[in-house]
């Protein structure tokens, strides 16, 4: 049986390899919002992956999408749907062929998601749009007694949006506890700093005010704080939660790490031949200490 450690090392090396199959996408496609795809990826992988003592964080059958047995997962910062397209792929909803097509005519993956791509429930695109169609859905689950969970996944520049904070006073009056929102809160959006824009701290006090139950992440790249956080998340009762995760937009490629330029950029052939070989080498160090580890004595 796979140990707590050994189970971390697993989601830290998923993330390496779906930040590679990323940065092949983007780079292919020369078309796609990298910063903010890269900082949700341990998020996606928590998600996606995770495994709880209760059980996995998200219950889903790539072999059947979209059955009523299955949890939810909704992206309303749908600009970052390279993170959720190379995660569904990997699950194999759909050939991983078709990364190869993002953005294109007549491809099965656009610029935002879709219900059409199997695996996805609601199309999302406007900001936090996503988010009200979730609370939505979070309450006809309510409504018709049905057992399953909502995972929806916003980025902090929603919370300058009212729709958002019409969304969230709905779900407490709703007393929706089958809803789990996990912000990107990265602080960066294409125009800068989201303080100089418009300001949306103290997000926990806010969400708290507007009855939910706040769960402060404070690094949103690692494993051991997020699963600690939807464990508590999903524990919580008669409201809905929320995983405030502190993350670095472009995370993985260095150069990219906090700068608002490469928000709806791609890389270009000379920062992808120094970008990619990092990634890659990391990966192997990963691999090559599991075989390590796993010869015998």
């Amino acid at each position: 049986m796979e140990s707590f450690v050994e189970h971390l090392r697993f989601l830290e090396k998923m993330a390496l390899r779906l930040r590679i199959d990323l940065l092949r996408m983007l780079h292919n496609s020369k078309s796609g919002h990298l910063g903010g795809s890269l900082s949700v990826i341990e998020m996606m992988v928590a998600v996606y992956y995770g495994q709880l003592p209760r059980g996995p964080v998200l219950k889903y059958d790539p072999a059947k999408p979209g059955s009523e047995e299955q949890d939810y997962f909704v992206l309303s910062k749908g600009h970052a749907s390279p993170a959720w397209y190379v995660t569904l792929a990997d699950l194999e909803f759909f050939p991983k062929d078709e990364l190869m097509d993002f953005r294109q005519v007549n491809s099965l993956l656009q610029a935002y998601p879709s219900k059409k791509i199997p695996g996805i429930v609601l199309s999302t695109g406007g900001p936090a749009y996503g988010l009200a169609a979730a609370v939505g859905l979070a309450m006809s689950l309510k409504a018709d007694r049905i057992p399953n969970h909502l995972f929806c996944l916003a980025g902090d520049g929603e919370l300058q949006d009212g729709q958002f904070w019409e969304a969230a006073m709905l779900a407490n009056q709703y007393k929706l506890d089958n809803l789990t929102v996990l912000i990107d809160w990265n602080g960066l959006q294409m125009d800068g700093a989201l303080r100089s824009v418009v300001g949306i701290e103290p997000i926990a006090d806010k969400l708290e005010a507007f009855g939910w139950k706040s769960i402060p992440v404070i690094d949103g790249h690692n494993f051991e704080d997020l699963l600690i956080g939807l464990e508590r998340a999903l524990e919580t009762q008669r409201r809905p939660s929320a995983l405030i995760c502190r993350t670095i937009k472009g995370k993985g490629v260095v150069f990219a790490e906090n700068k608002p330029s490469y928000h709806a950029e791609v890389l270009s052939d000379e920062e992808m031949s120094e970008a990619l070989p990092k990634l890659e080498a990391q990966l192997e160090a990963f691999e090559s200490a599991d075989q390590s580890a796993n010869q015998p004595v």
